[in-house]
């Protein structure tokens, strides 16, 4: 059996999936990594631990494998895009911590930026925000703090790379130094009608770097690797993809006008928008979707950056449960939330507020409120920001959505995916594979090493679970009205 091996390089893990060349789930395994915090609202990782553990999973996944680690064609990477690395360009060592797209050092830089300016000309050439969001500001800072990082960054003594480039590098032992479209414009340093890297954004942002990583597509082949010695034979690394993207591509959201969420420690809502790079005026961002054949496709993305790690924070910070499992029972004990609202700005409100100073606020709560009311608010916020951003993207692609895809370990939750649906008033089709970002880069993988077609891929089957609006459409409006206005108690 012809089979593919996948990296999924999270927020919160690394995970090494095997995936038949009919899109199958075959088995995985994973590792967590720690969660730094420097200073409240600074977020790192240990990038070594992260390389290991791509190692250990790669290894502990074919070993305990050994009747399909022979047939493994190809290894396929896709990333937590935003977070990004500083490391030696002569060992590929880090000499930083990483620092997370949850991070928000970077905003005094945002600020002076805005300020003097340039928010309207790096939209336009990046479809993005000037955020912390994003590694550019983060960089600055860092260059700013740190004067000998920033002259070996110069001189191209170390190398900037988001977490695939990063990864790759170590990989192939320094042999290639590349990332793919869909991660370089994530960085606030690349022209998206250019498909390139910007000088101007560069100097925008107060950056000089030595060196870039090339920009390649994401179906392209990376070089090779032997692991870390683990593999007797090296493979050929072919498919890297931000994760996002690479769950759209899964989803087969070829066709403008179809949309997925995937539900992560953050959420990311993409609409296909098709070949040309519209701009929205309402603080939807634009994507790359992905680069085929010299060609962009082209996606709305809203970005919400606290809806999976709301429920975390129920379980490491309040206590209110002990797994993430027993949310959805908790919930349902009780009909409604009894007028609590959760606003989870634990790190600001991305999209479509753009408010990194607001912080989170629980409203409504009255003698009568228990813990299954804040379990149940806590959920139905993941619903009510993903409405919010579904609502502005019809508007400004000038679609009507029918129904929405779904991904992630939180499709499982079937009271989640019911409000989901109730609130955001479409149908909601939730994958039974929850691992699509991995399959995203495994299918550009097969693509790149011409074991399939996109036709190919247009027709493998889909297995998903369809939720459709339940809710009264009097009572929805209800619930959304109180949602705005504890939105509004927020900003204020």
């Amino acid at each position: 059996m012809t089979t593919f091996l996948g990296i999924d390089q999270s927020t919160s893990a690394t995970k090494a999936l095997l995936f038949s060349a009919a899109g199958e789930l075959l088995d995985q395994t994973s590792l967590p990594h720690r969660q730094l915090y420097p200073q409240p609202g600074w977020v790192e990782h240990d990038a070594d631990e992260i390389y290991n553990n791509v190692v250990t999973v790669i290894a502990d996944l074919l070993g305990k494998r050994p009747d399909l680690a022979g047939d493994v064609v190809s290894l396929s990477i896709t990333n937590q895009r935003e977070t990004y690395v500083v490391f030696d360009a002569a060992t590929g060592r880090p000499l930083h911590n990483a620092i997370v797209w949850l991070c928000r050092r970077g905003e005094p830089v945002c600020r002076r930026l805005i300020d003097a300016g340039h928010e309207s000309r790096v939209h336009e050439l990046t479809g993005l925000k000037i955020d912390t969001y994003f590694p550019a500001s983060k960089l600055t800072w860092l260059l700013e703090s740190k004067p000998d990082l920033a002259a070996k960054l110069a001189s191209g003594e170390a190398l900037f790379g988001t977490i695939d480039a990063y990864l790759v590098y170590r990989l192939t032992r320094g042999a290639v130094y590349a990332t793919d479209h869909t991660n370089a414009s994530r960085t606030l340093f690349y022209d998206i009608a250019k498909l390139a890297w910007s000088d101007e954004l560069l100097d925008t942002f107060g950056v000089t770097l030595g060196r870039l990583p090339e920009i390649r597509e994401s179906c392209a082949h990376f070089g090779q690797t032997d692991v870390e010695g683990r593999l007797s034979t090296p493979l050929p690394i072919c498919g890297v993809m931000g994760d996002s993207q690479a769950a759209l591509f899964a989803q087969r959201c070829f066709t403008p006008g179809s949309a997925k969420v995937t539900f992560g420690t953050g959420s990311s809502v993409l609409m296909n928008i098709g070949d040309r790079p519209v701009l929205s005026p309402s603080g939807i961002v634009t994507a790359i979707g992905w680069v085929l054949d010299g060609k962009p496709t082209y996606a709305f993305e809203g970005i919400t950056n606290f809806t999976g790690a709301t429920i975390a924070w129920l379980r490491d910070q309040l206590q209110l449960i002990s797994d993430v499992a027993e949310t959805e029972a908790i919930a349902a004990s009780v009909p409604d939330t009894g007028g609590v609202y959760l606003v989870p700005a634990f790190v600001g409100l991305s999209a479509p507020y753009w408010r990194p100073d607001a912080r989170a606020t629980i409203t409504g709560l009255s003698p009568s409120s228990t813990r299954a009311h804040v379990v149940r608010a806590a959920l139905e916020s993941i619903a009510y920001v993903i409405a919010d951003v579904l609502k502005l993207m019809e508007e400004d692609a000038g679609l009507t959505l029918q129904f929405v895809q779904g991904d992630g370990g939180a499709v499982r939750n079937r009271l989640l995916m019911q409000c989901v649906a109730d609130i955001s008033r479409r149908t909601v089709r939730a994958s039974r594979l929850p691992e699509l970002s991995p399959l995203g880069a495994v299918l550009n993988g097969m693509l790149g090493m011409g074991t399939a077609t996109l036709d190919d891929i247009r027709n493998m089957p889909a297995d998903f679970t369809e939720y459709v609006p339940k809710l009264a459409q009097d009572m929805a409006d209800q619930l959304y009205a109180g949602w705005k206005q504890a939105v509004h108690r927020t900003l204020a």
